[in-house]
């Protein structure tokens, strides 16, 4: 673990190692062209008085002006004159590359940070190609343990609700881990709140969701640096959840799946030989022949756990056959009429 916290430290050092230096940069650059238009704009104002089309003046270097202003804030600087234009957090710190980092790894990508340089792209891919098929592993085992733990957790439950009759066990532990999920949702949406001012509790569980169902917008994304390590923790918490409901939905298919092929022998021959007399009607006699003929083999391959699945199964079967015989007994019977027309 300590050799892995190296690692990610180290990886992460070479994002900002690659990407700030361009950052800073960028930012220089945008603030002198705001600072460039800001001055010509007043200059303008104070030193043009006189002249005859002042206002069409103003309209133009207003309307230079403010492009400036709109390009440094969509780059990321406050618009404050009196502060000097200032970059309200470092894009590339050590904690925001760590939370960059989580973010490829885990293929959220928000978006909000992005290698610009040809250097770190080129790193981004390799870092990308190499740590996603690791940190996918880990988050799928993380899920199977959850999963275990919560059929665990269910088995040693001392009531379980009645409705559990119904879904069966395993639909009762995923509806389970997604109740827990949701509550894991809004925990998550009530610390956001706390750290950011200017969210809602909807704006965080919207965060939250989109983060662990791995769409990442980027349209809402937390900007202050001192809990990214936190929130990194908790998105790798949440995604393994959601590997969670995944990994139990597999199994409930995976025993459905089991169950049916404990079947698949007899009963592909039978649905076989009623597919045979489907295309001229059924007839009853065939039906039963078929069905008690395939009803002694279900119940020699049958383990003596899964008894009152037989006896539901022939429970069906004869309400079915019921039902096809009473059919055939109220149909109509038609009278055929052969008229021959001879020119004799």
């Amino acid at each position: 673990m300590h050799a892995t916290s190296k690692l990610s430290q180290w990886l992460t050092t070479i994002f900002r190692h690659l990407e700030r230096p361009a950052e800073v940069e960028r930012l220089t650059q945008l603030k002198y062209v705001v600072k460039t238009q800001r001055e010509r704009f007043m200059s303008t104002i104070l030193n043009n008085t006189e002249v005859n089309n002042l206002n069409e003046l103003l309209a133009f270097e207003l309307a230079k002006y403010e492009a400036a202003v709109q390009q440094a804030a969509e780059g990321g600087l406050l618009i404050v004159a009196d502060k000097d234009f200032p970059e309200p957090y470092e894009r590339w710190s050590i904690l925001q590359a760590v939370f960059f980092s989580s973010t490829v790894l885990t293929t959220i990508g928000y978006g909000n940070i992005v290698p610009v340089t040809i250097s770190g792209r080129v790193f981004c891919i390799c870092f990308a190609l190499i740590g996603i098929p690791f940190t996918l592993t880990v988050i799928a085992d993380w899920g199977r343990l959850f999963a275990s733990a919560v059929s665990v957790f269910g088995k040693h439950m001392p009531t379980k609700p009645k409705f559990t009759n119904f879904i069966g066990k395993t639909w009762f532990y995923a509806i389970l881990a997604v109740g827990f999920l949701g509550v894991y949702l809004a925990a998550g949406a009530g610390l956001l709140l706390l750290w950011e001012d200017d969210w809602t509790f909807f704006d965080g569980f919207y965060f939250c969701f989109i983060t662990m169902t791995t769409i990442g917008f980027g349209d809402l994304v937390p900007k202050k640096p001192n809990y990214m390590l936190l929130c990194t923790l908790y998105i790798l918490i949440g995604l393994a959840l959601t590997s969670t409901i995944i990994e139990l939905v597999r199994r409930q298919y995976a025993t459905s799946w089991a169950k049916l092929q404990e079947l698949s022998g007899p009963m592909a021959e039978t649905l076989r030989r009623l597919g045979e007399t489907a295309g001229t009607g059924l007839d009853y006699t065939t039906l039963q022949k078929v069905l008690t003929v395939s009803m002694p083999k279900w119940n020699t391959n049958k383990k003596n756990q899964h008894n009152s699945d037989i006896a539901a199964l022939e429970a069906i079967t004869n309400a079915i056959l019921k039902e096809v015989k009473e059919a055939q007994n109220s149909k109509p019977k038609v009278l055929q009429i052969v008229i021959y027309e001879s020119s004799v």
